[in-house]
């Protein structure tokens, strides 16, 4: 009850601090018009006695008659237009009830669409419910109040570290993520999340903090796609645009086929202005084929090898293609093809390079050479 008080007090103050002016307006200038008015009565009866007394002419008597009079006039004609003004009477009015409409109508809709009767909810009563009956917010700050009272529980900032990051507040979870690996130990879960949680507060930079973080997780778990990946954005960050092709490329030819994260190495390889390696089938592919039927097994593998051998003529610069479309003529038996695919692929990559030395190396060891048969 006393909330209610208060407020229509309030909104009382309010209505008469705009209206209460609007009044003195009107009041001000009618006191004004009347003290004028009886100066101007006093100098007429002043004139009169001095053209008694002979103290001035009558010509200069009639002139001053005359500019009296017609203040006098202008004064009576400005108290008739501002008393006998409907225009602005009605504009008064209109004010005046639209002021206090607002707070009629106000507390109209509220009585009908809002819940006067909802008793008030404190926060610390809020965070004492039901857990499930908690806003997002309002479970943080419960994990908040009970990490105050227990700072060395690992386990709490090891669940508050990740949504701290999701709610956006970086610098809170670079905080819970480092008291959780002091307090939980270091894992590939939380040194990926530190690594993360201090790039995005240092506004998507990967630091050297970052790094340190994300190479730790690489320790733990050496194929973790997303701490490759990150790395590998470190370099490409540092203007070291061919390690960090090299590292996505390398990451890309151990991905399985159907990883999320093959898309964005590959857009990461655009970005830099390369082709990612192009996929084919490789000497594990052509020999899990033995689990199909002789007919079956002979259309796919010519299948796979025909279209890696297409893909290479629509783009000759993949030096790893080159090595795979080879690697599948050898399994298949088909040396003839296989040293045509090395020549191919050299001319391609042009001799002498690096790429090209590779793949005449890589072709050697598996037999095929340009100068004779395969051994």
């Amino acid at each position: 009850m006393l909330f209610w008080i208060v407020a229509a007090l309030l909104t009382l103050l309010a209505c008469l601090a705009i209206l209460v002016p609007m009044v003195r307006v009107k009041a001000h200038a009618s006191a004004d018009s009347d003290h004028d008015l009886a100066v101007y009565q006093d100098q007429l009866a002043e004139l009169e006695r001095d053209v008694g007394r002979g103290v001035i002419g009558e010509t200069e008597a009639e002139q001053a008659r005359a500019e009296i009079g017609r203040r006098i006039l202008r004064i009576a004609g400005e108290g008739r237009g501002t008393g006998s003004s409907k225009s602005s009477r009605t504009g008064r009015t209109i004010a005046t009830l639209a002021i206090l409409a607002v707070p009629l109508a106000s507390w109209g809709i509220y009585a009908v669409t809002g819940s006067p009767e909802l008793p008030g909810q404190p926060l610390q009563e809020r965070l004492t419910a039901n857990p499930a009956e908690n806003s997002i917010e309002e479970l943080v700050a419960r994990a908040e109040g009970h990490l105050t009272a227990n700072p060395e529980d690992g386990r709490g900032w090891d669940v508050l570290a990740p949504i701290y990051y999701r709610m956006g507040r970086y610098n809170d979870s670079v905080v819970a993520y480092r008291n959780a690996i002091r307090l939980q130990g270091s894992s590939v879960t939380r040194e990926l999340g530190l690594g993360e949680a201090i790039a995005a507060n240092a506004g998507g930079t990967i630091t050297v903090e970052a790094q340190a973080a994300l190479e730790r997780a690489l320790v733990l778990e050496p194929q973790n796609p997303q701490a490759q990946f990150l790395l590998a954005t470190a370099m490409a960050q540092e203007g070291k645009s061919a390690e960090a092709s090299q590292a996505w490329r390398s990451m890309l030819a151990g991905l399985p086929t159907n990883s999320p994260w093959r898309g964005a190495v590959e857009q990461s390889l655009a970005r830099l202005g390369e082709q990612p390696a192009i996929p084919g089938p490789s000497a594990e592919d052509v020999e899990a084929a033995d689990l199909m039927s002789d007919k079956d097994r002979a259309q796919m593998i010519e299948n796979m090898v025909a279209g890696l051998d297409q893909r290479l003529r629509d783009n000759p610069q993949d030096a790893e293609g080159w090595q795979r479309l080879v690697q599948s003529y050898v399994v298949l038996g088909r040396l003839d093809d296989a040293r045509d695919a090395l020549q191919r692929g050299l001319n391609a990559l042009g001799r002498p390079s690096q790429p090209a030395a590779s793949l005449e190396t890589f072709a050697a060891e598996r037999g095929v050479t340009l100068n004779g048969q395969a051994e």
